[in-house]
């Protein structure tokens, strides 16, 4: 077995490959640097492809008008706070699945997968009801110009009404990962993000007998590509080359493992709930500044997005090493990997965010040319990326407490530094004090901080390494 300073670069595209075809390999034992590696390659290229999602959107739909940029801010910041639920029973899903994997107990992982499955099956169709049904009244409810929401209602109703896609792969992909089949994830979206590049321009600016839907063509393209990554992804579970396989004795509902996977859940739900629903309050309170300056935020957050999806991708690695660990009974192996993995996320992150203070303008530039949309949208850029590095070690070790099962952890610091501190920061300052969207953009920045300042000192506690799930 080689040591950890035996892991040099002779070993770097060897372990590579292994990382992106998905090779075997035991994360309970050998060096953890490569564990991290093989984890975190596919991740991040999986976190990355996710983010593709938006920005390509945002390219082509800047090309239609503010207001179709505009109607995906506001879209978005809302689906994003009814998927608060399918990342709280990812996040569930991968803790328990990583458990039982540690554990050997691929019977068990099997058993949670398919009760995953069934849960976000269930929540999404009522979602979906919501967004066939009320796509207007949303974009109204968020402060959207009668203009807006007449040209992009449509965009709204076929995002939300058609989100059985986004929550399956949003499921399927937790449970590759929690099993260490981190390489399915990644190709899963490699697939879902070619299909919509290719659709975008087709649907939203028509083509030979396909019309130009605007818009409304942007969501279109997304779904119909997500929804080929799906079946993709249960092809794999069932017939392909995962850890875990699927058979017909497996589904079956199982109350005892939906109940596990439900209290698991409730934690990291309240945690996004929390989370997100703050996002669409600062969104809110963007929007009193008008179109342009909520276009300027809203491209602004989507090329912050891009880079922080792989530092998502690190922390998910560390998460899933976490709860592998803990179920092999290593805690202190646990904790060696995610103060790593914060150290390479801290790298990576600080240098973001040197490129995000000197070049803001010149990248929000490449996605439209309207002066007012770029000035507010880089100094968006500028003033969140300050505190970058303070990010990524609370990213990861926010996930740790995931991964651990500790999912009530994150879930009283996201409402003690969201709700309790910046939100009522944010209006204040933007409102009352009229430092306009620069107090939004500043109180984002202070709490992120004072999340991770007080994740690392309960982290340090160690009382994450006792839960049982």
């Amino acid at each position: 077995m080689r040591s950890e300073s035996a892991y040099t670069i002779k070993y770097f595209f060897r372990d590579l490959k292994k990382a992106l075809t998905g090779k075997d390999i035991d994360f309970t034992s050998g060096s953890i640097r490569k564990a991290i590696f093989m984890l975190a390659v596919p991740m991040i290229l999986e976190m990355m492809m996710e983010s593709v999602f938006a920005l390509v959107d945002i390219i082509y739909l800047s090309r239609v008008s503010v207001n179709a940029v505009a109607t995906v801010g506001l879209t978005e910041s809302v689906i994003t706070l009814l998927y608060a639920v399918a990342i709280g029973l990812s996040m569930a899903a991968t803790a328990l699945i990583a458990r039982r994997v540690g554990e050997k107990n691929i019977k068990g992982a099997r058993e949670t997968a398919v009760q995953a499955i069934v849960l976000g099956v269930i929540i999404s169709i009522l979602v979906g009801c919501i967004g066939i049904l009320y796509p207007k009244e949303i974009l109204e409810l968020m402060g959207g110009e009668q203009e807006l929401i007449e040209e992009g209602f449509g965009y709204t109703r076929i995002l939300i009404g058609g989100n059985l896609t986004i929550f399956l792969l949003f499921l399927i992909n937790a449970i590759f990962r929690g099993a260490g089949d981190a390489s399915i994830a990644m190709w899963a979206l490699v697939l879902s993000n070619g299909l919509n590049i290719i659709l975008d321009p087709l649907f939203i600016f028509g083509w030979g007998p396909v019309p130009a839907y605007g818009v409304e063509g942007a969501a279109i393209a997304t779904t119909i590509g997500r929804g080929v990554a799906v079946l993709f992804q249960l092809w794999i579970l069932f017939y392909g080359w995962s850890r875990i396989r699927l058979r017909v004795p497996d589904l079956i509902l199982r109350a005892g493992v939906m109940w596990n996977l439900v209290k698991v859940s409730l934690g990291g739900i309240g945690q996004f709930l929390i989370g997100t629903s703050s996002w669409v309050v600062l969104m809110r309170i963007i929007s009193e500044f008008g179109s342009e300056v909520l276009a300027g935020y809203t491209i602004s957050i989507r090329v912050m997005m891009f880079t922080m999806m792989p530092s998502w991708g690190m922390s998910n690695a560390a998460a899933t090493l976490v709860g592998q660990n803990l179920g092999a009974g290593q805690p202190e192996r646990a904790e060696k990997s995610v103060w790593q993995a914060g150290k390479y996320n801290a790298v990576f992150m600080l240098t973001v965010s040197l490129v995000y203070l000197l070049f803001a303008k010149h990248i929000i530039g490449w996605f439209g040319a309207d002066e007012e949309v770029i000035r507010y949208g880089s100094l968006s850029l500028q003033v969140v990326a300050a505190g970058y590095i303070f990010y990524a070690y609370g990213m990861v070790v926010t996930q740790a407490f995931n991964g651990a099962g500790d999912t009530r952890t994150p879930t009283i610091i996201n409402f003690f530094c969201f709700w309790l501190f910046q939100l009522p920061f944010a209006y204040l300052a933007a409102i009352v004090l009229e430092w306009g969207p620069v107090g939004v953009y500043v109180g984002i920045t202070l709490a992120e901080t004072l999340i991770a300042v007080i994740a690392l000192i309960w982290f340090k506690k160690g009382y994450w390494k006792t839960v049982q799930v």
